[in-house]
C-alpha cells in the first residue's frame, strides 16, 4: 500500500502539467480539465521521457478507468503503449476487453487488439480490433455482436450480427453496422448494406420495432411492422402497417408528456373484404391533466366504426363504448366533479337511437364539523340529464334531475364495546321529463330520513397468534315521502352485497328510494393469522315494513325481507384466494351468485370464476347465465412458460372462449406462440380462430431484463 500511494503521488505530479493542455472537452467547454491518475505496484522512470508502471496497473481520466499489466507512457509521443489483459471501463455502461493496444493520455484515441466491447452487461461486440476516436466513436472491425450469452469460442451464440465495421456512437447511443449479416446458430438469414441500431443505453429512438405474424380465419396470415417516431423527449407516435390477403390496415399509437399532464391515443384504419367498399376503424384516447386549485381534468374517447370491428380485429372485448369528459376536484373534506359523458352500444339488439346516449352529470359534497352539535355535518348538491338521440315518443324519452341533501351524523362507544352510530337528514329531489306522454312532466320529492346503526366488535386472540373479530349488526332506519310516478331510466340494475348492506336506499340512483321502515341485521366475522393469511364472512338480510315491488326478481331485495346475503374470502400466507358471494331466498333458491379461487405461486398461477343468475326480463335478461371462466399460467422449465384461458357456457352446455400460449425466454430472445378460439356467434360476429407468432431479439433495448431466464455455462 505505501508504494502504491507513492506511485500516486509521483505520477500525479509528473502528469499534473501535461493534462490540462490536452484534456479541452469539445462536447463540455464549460467543464474543468480533469487530471489523469497512474496507480501501480511499481513505476521507473526511464530518461525524461518514458514512465513504466507494472503490476495491477490502473489509469483514470475523467470518468474513464483504465486496468492493465504494463502501461509504458511516451511523453514525446503522449501515447499509452498497454500489454493485457485489458479492461478499459467508460462511465458505467460501456466496458471494454482487450490484450493489447496504445491509446492516449485521454484514454479516447487509439487502437486495443483482440477486443470486446460489452455494453450494459448485455450487449457483447467481439472485434480483432477496436479504434477509440474524439472519445465519442468506438469503431469495431470484423465484428460479431449478440445479447446471448456466450459460453466458448467454438458455440456460436443462438443469434448474433456480423459486420466488417461497427461504429458506436456514445453521444448518439446509436450502433451502425456496415456489410452487415444476421445469423442464427451462425447459419445466415439475411443480409443489409446498412444497419442502425440503438444501444442498450437509449431509451427512446426512431426505428423500427419488433415484427410479428398472425393467423385468423377470418383475415388470413398477416404481418405486423411497426415503426416507432421519436418527436423529441415529450412524444412519440408508432405507425403499425398490417398487411394480409384480407385486410390493409395501418394502426397507430401517439403519445405526449405535457409539464401537467398526459394524452395517449390508439386507433386503426383497415380497408378489408370482411365489408367490402367500406373504411372501418376506431379509436381510443385516454387523457389526464392537473388543473389549477386541484382539480383534475381527464378524458376518455372510445369510438368505432361498426360493432363487428374491435372483435374481427382483436383490439377490444368491449360491447359498449364509453366516452367522457370530467372535471374532478378530491380533498379530505370536499368532493366536486363535473362530467359529460356519451354511450356507443355494440350489442346485438340495442339501438344507440333509443339509449341514453349523451350523459351530463354534477355533483358537489362537503363535510363540516360543527364543535356545538357535534359529530359529521354532510351537504350534497347534483344535477343530471340523459338524452336520446331519437324522437319517438317514450322510446325518445329524456330526464333531466336536481338533487340536494344536507345529513348529520355522529358516533357514541356505549358501555361493553357497543359502538353506535346516528344519522338524520333531509333530501330533495326535482324530476323533469320530456318526449313520454305517459309520464308527468315535471315532479318534486322530498325525502326526510333518519338512521341508528350498532356495531359490537369482539376481539379475541388465540395462543397461536391468530386474532379473531366478530362483529354483530343492526341497522333501524325510517325513510318518509313517496316515489313519485316517474320513468325508472336510472335504477335499472340494482346489486346488493356487504358494501350497501347498511344502506337506508339500495338503489344506485335518486329517481328511486326505499321508503318505510326497516331494519338491517348481519354478522360479520374476520380472521387474522399469524403468518399472513385471512378469513372473513359476512351475513346479512333486511326486513320493511311495507313490501317494495320496484326491484327486480333476481336483485335479492323484492318483497317485505331480503333475500340471505352470503359473502366470504379466504386468503392464505401461501397464495391461496377464495371469494364467494350468493343470494338465498327463503326456499334456499339461488337468486345470483358467484365464486372466484385463484392461487398464486413462484412459478404458476391458477384461477377460476363462476357466475350464475337467473332469468330476469327487468334485467334484460331472457335466460339464465350460468358460465365458468378457468385461466392459469405456468412456467415449468427456466425459458418455458404456458398460459390458457377457457369460457364455458354452462347453460348452453357449449365452450364460448378458449386460448393457449407458449412463451420461451432467454437473455437474448423470446418467443411466443398463441391460438385463441371464439365459438359463439351472432348477426354481428361470426367464429373465429387467431394463431400468433412473435419473435423478439432482446438486448438492444432500455429497461431491466429478468435474470432468471439467462442460461448459465456448464463446464
Amino acid at each position: 500500500m505505501p508504494r502504491r500511494l507513492l506511485s500516486l503521488l509521483l505520477v500525479g505530479l509528473m502528469l499534473l502539467p501535461m493534462a490540462p493542455l490536452r484534456a479541452q472537452n469539445t462536447a463540455k467547454p464549460d467543464k474543468a480539465p480533469a487530471d489523469a491518475v497512474l496507480v501501480a505496484d511499481s513505476l521507473r522512470v526511464e530518461g525524461r521521457n518514458r514512465l513504466i508502471a507494472e503490476g495491477h496497473v490502473e489509469a483514470l481520466y475523467d470518468n474513464i478507468r483504465l486496468q492493465a499489466d504494463r502501461v509504458e507512457y511516451d511523453r514525446d509521443a503522449d501515447q499509452l503503449i498497454i500489454a493485457g489483459p485489458i479492461t478499459l471501463t467508460d462511465g458505467d455502461q460501456v466496458i471494454i476487453l482487450a490484450n493489447s493496444g496504445e491509446l492516449d493520455s485521454r484514454l479516447e484515441n487509439g487502437l486495443l487488439r483482440g477486443a470486446r466491447m460489452v455494453m450494459d452487461r448485455r450487449v457483447q461486440l467481439a472485434a480483432n480490433q477496436i479504434s477509440r476516436v474524439g472519445g465519442r466513436y468506438t469503431q469495431l472491425y470484423k465484428v460479431a455482436a449478440t445479447s446471448c450469452r456466450v459460453c466458448g469460442s467454438d458455440t456460436a451464440p443462438l443469434w448474433q450480427i456480423r459486420a466488417t465495421r461497427t461504429t458506436h456512437d456514445s453521444q448518439e447511443h446509436q450502433l451502425y453496422f456496415e456489410n452487415a449479416q444476421l445469423r442464427v446458430l451462425d447459419v445466415p438469414i439475411f443480409w443489409l448494406p446498412r444497419m442502425r441500431l440503438p444501444d442498450p443505453t437509449l431509451k427512446r429512438a426512431s426505428g423500427f420495432l419488433i415484427p410479428s405474424l398472425s393467423q385468423t380465419s377470418q383475415l388470413g396470415l398477416g404481418l405486423k411492422m411497426p415503426y416507432f417516431i421519436r418527436m423529441g423527449d415529450h412524444r412519440d407516435l408508432t405507425l403499425t402497417p398490417y398487411v394480409s390477403a384480407e385486410t390493409r390496415t395501418l394502426e397507430l399509437r401517439y403519445r405526449q408528456a405535457f409539464r401537467t399532464g398526459r394524452i395517449e391515443f390508439n386507433g386503426a384504419v383497415s380497408d378489408d373484404t370482411i365489408v367490402p367498399g367500406d373504411t372501418r376503424g376506431y379509436l381510443f384516447g385516454t387523457a389526464l391533466f392537473d388543473l389549477p386549485r386541484d382539480f383534475k381534468l381527464t378524458f376518455n374517447l372510445e369510438a368505432v366504426t361498426d360493432r363487428a370491428y374491435l372483435l374481427e380485429y382483436d383490439y377490444s372485448d368491449k360491447d359498449r363504448l364509453e366516452s367522457e369528459l370530467a372535471v374532478t376536484r378530491a380533498k379530505r373534506d370536499e368532493y366536486a366533479r363535473a362530467a359529460l359523458i356519451s354511450y356507443q352500444t355494440l350489442r346485438e339488439g340495442e339501438d344507440n337511437s333509443t339509449l341514453p346516449t349523451i350523459i351530463g352529470d354534477l355533483s358537489y359534497e362537503r363535510r363540516l364539523f360543527p364543535k356545538a352539535l357535534g359529530g359529521e355535518l354532510r351537504m350534497s348538491l347534483g344535477a343530471h340529464s340523459h338524452y336520446r338521440y331519437s324522437d319517438l315518443d317514450i322510446a325518445g324519452r329524456d330526464i333531466s334531475r336536481a338533487d340536494a341533501a344536507l345529513s348529520w351524523q355522529r358516533i357514541w362507544t356505549l358501555p361493553g364495546g357497543v359502538r353506535a352510530e346516528w344519522m338524520s337528514g333531509l333530501a330533495i329531489d326535482a324530476f323533469s321529463v320530456h318526449q313520454d306522454s305517459s309520464a308527468i312532466d315535471s315532479d318534486t320529492t322530498v325525502t326526510p330520513q333518519s338512521a341508528l346503526t350498532l356495531r359490537w366488535p369482539l376481539l379475541k386472540t388465540t395462543r397461536a397468534g391468530a386474532s379473531h373479530v366478530i362483529e354483530p349488526l343492526l341497522m333501524l332506519g325510517w325513510v318518509g315521502g313517496s316515489n313519485s310516478n316517474l320513468p325508472n331510466d336510472e335504477s335499472t340494475r340494482v346489486e346488493f352485497d356487504e358494501g350497501n348492506l347498511l344502506s337506508l336506499s339500495r338503489f344506485p340512483s335518486y329517481d328511486l328510494r326505499e321508503r318505510g321502515t326497516s331494519a338491517a341485521v348481519g354478522l360479520s366475522w374476520t380472521r387474522l393469522g399469524p403468518r399472513g393469511g385471512s378469513s372473513s364472512l359476512v351475513l346479512g338480510q333486511v326486513f320493511r315494513e311495507n313490501a317494495i315491488t320496484d326491484f327486480s326478481t333476481t336483485s335479492g331485495l323484492s318483497g317485505r325481507s331480503s333475500d340471505l346475503l352470503f359473502a366470504g374470502q379466504i386468503k392464505s400466507a401461501a397464495g391461496l384466494s377464495l371469494s364467494a358471494r350468493t343470494l338465498l331466498s327463503n326456499d334456499m333458491d339461488f337468486s345470483k351468485a358467484e365464486a372466484r379461487l385463484g392461487w398464486l405461486g413462484t412459478n404458476s398461477a391458477l384461477g377460476a370464476s363462476y357466475i350464475w343468475m337467473g332469468t330476469d326480463l327487468d334485467e334484460d335478461r331472457a335466460s339464465t347465465v350460468s358460465e365458468w371462466l378457468v385461466d392459469g399460467r405456468y412456467r415449468f422449465s427456466r425459458h418455458w412458460s404456458a398460459t390458457a384461458d377457457w369460457r364455458y357456457d354452462v347453460a348452453a352446455d357449449r365452450t364460448a372462449e378458449a386460448s393457449l400460449g407458449f412463451l420461451y425466454t432467454n437473455e437474448c430472445v423470446q418467443v411466443n406462440l398463441s391460438l385463441s378460439r371464439r365459438f359463439t356467434s351472432s348477426t354481428i360476429v361470426e367464429p373465429s380462430t387467431a394463431f400468433g407468432f412473435t419473435v423478439n431479439l432482446t438486448g438492444f433495448s432500455a429497461g431491466t431484463t429478468d435474470q432468471s431466464y439467462t442460461r448459465s455455462c456448464r463446464n
